[in-house]
């Protein structure tokens, strides 16, 4: 198991402007979901000793990469647990996620952390992407399905933006393995990053940021 300092010093590793009150969120991740996954198994078992390697730092890939600005609006495809929204907005205070799952009782995890940290800047929605109706700068997902069908749910969310200082936008996934097949079956040319350089010396290889812009 994790122990609340091991997993701090791995996010300050590669996040030090992180404050004081955003650490403790982050210190608080571990326990609340040890205990929702208990009730509802939203991780798989043997991941939850390793919570913050394996999805709060993956998740903070995207933030490594991506300097989103204040009152950016970000929804979350196919949330699960939260990741990768519940902790980029740990990281994003001022920027606005919307996540969202299919799955009730994934939803239902996700509402009982964003109410524990007091996360003001998360709102969730149970129900299908597609029943979406509103307008998003950049949809976010991770391994929830191939390219080419987060491209066409993201896509009617997404705000058509101009290539002007601080208002890009698009899709940013998280992936892995050889991706090949699904980049050509996509018809993008999407921009990638190895998070293996990222964050080098874990366990993040075969594993990518991927952006579509819009």
């Amino acid at each position: 198991m994790e122990k609340v300092e091991d997993s701090l010093e791995i996010i300050t590793r590669y996040f030090p402007d992180c404050t004081p009150g955003q650490l403790r969120q982050f210190g608080r991740l571990g326990g609340l979901y040890r205990e929702w996954n208990e009730k509802i198994n939203v991780i798989s078992r043997k991941d939850i000793d390793q919570l913050y390697e394996k999805h709060v730092l993956h998740s903070l890939s995207i933030a490594a990469v991506f300097k989103f600005v204040n009152n950016t609006s970000i929804i979350d495809i196919g949330t699960g647990g939260g990741f990768p929204g519940i902790p980029l907005s740990i990281y994003f205070p001022g920027v606005r996620f919307h996540l969202v799952d299919s799955v009730g009782k994934k939803i239902k995890v996700v509402n009982e952390i964003r109410d524990a940290l007091q996360l003001k800047n998360v709102t969730t929605a149970h129900c299908r992407v597609e029943e979406i109706n509103a307008k998003f700068d950049f949809a976010i997902s991770r391994a929830v399905t191939s390219l080419k069908y987060l491209y066409q749910w993201s896509r009617p969310l997404l705000h058509t933006h101009k290539k002007k200082k601080n208002t890009e936008g698009g899709l940013i996934c998280l992936k892995g393995g050889d991706l090949s097949t699904e980049i050509k079956e996509s018809r993008q040319h999407p921009q990638l990053w190895k998070i293996s350089d990222i964050f080098p010396e874990l366990g993040f290889d075969e594993k990518y940021v991927l952006y579509i812009p819009v």
